[in-house]
């Protein structure tokens, strides 16, 4: 990059019109968000049990289907947030996490990191939502959320990517 422009700096993400060097030498302007990472969790419950949540998105105008999941904050590593996350968003308590890797959803635009686990949980915590959240808990079973997948019910992306990924460490095809 040889400059970077921000015309948008909000509490979340900022834009900025970046100038880069083209592998071919060339130069191009681009306009890039900018955001500090994220980490979500699909929560594992003893047995075949999993949880997700129905969350209000007013950016889609509507209910998704996901799994918990939040912005990092400054300085904090990606498990403490999901740890930190299932706690707020299901009460639940992380007793063990399983990286599931990381994603980059947005990449014509944005240099967005989401970094996935699968986390065996307890339903021993408290939930404490933020004042603009809306959150509904679902416990179904792990073949139930493929199935809502299959049929086009579950369409966010992390969501998606975090039951294939934990399907595939688990062996399940």
């Amino acid at each position: 990059m040889t400059q970077r422009k921000i015309i948008y700096q909000g509490r979340i993400f900022s834009v900025a019109i970046e100038e880069h060097r083209l592998p071919d030498g060339r130069q191009a302007s681009f306009e890039i968000v900018r955001y500090p990472g994220a980490a979500a969790a699909l929560p594992l419950l003893e047995g075949e049990g999993i949880i997700l949540i129905r969350q209000f998105r007013p950016s889609v105008g509507g209910m998704l289907l996901e799994i918990p999941a939040g912005r990092l904050e400054k300085g904090e590593q990606a498990e403490d947030c999901a740890r930190r996350e299932l706690e707020e968003e299901i009460g639940c308590r992380v007793q063990r996490l399983i990286p599931l890797g990381k994603m980059h959803n947005a990449v014509g635009f944005s240099d967005a990191c989401l970094h996935l686990f699968a986390a065996e949980v307890t339903e021993d915590g408290e939930q404490a939502l933020e004042e603009d959240e809306f959150i509904e808990v679902l416990k179904l079973s792990f073949k139930e959320a493929l199935d809502l997948v299959a049929r086009g019910e579950i369409t966010d992306a992390k969501t998606q990517l975090a039951l294939l990924r934990y399907a595939c460490h688990q062996g399940i095809r």
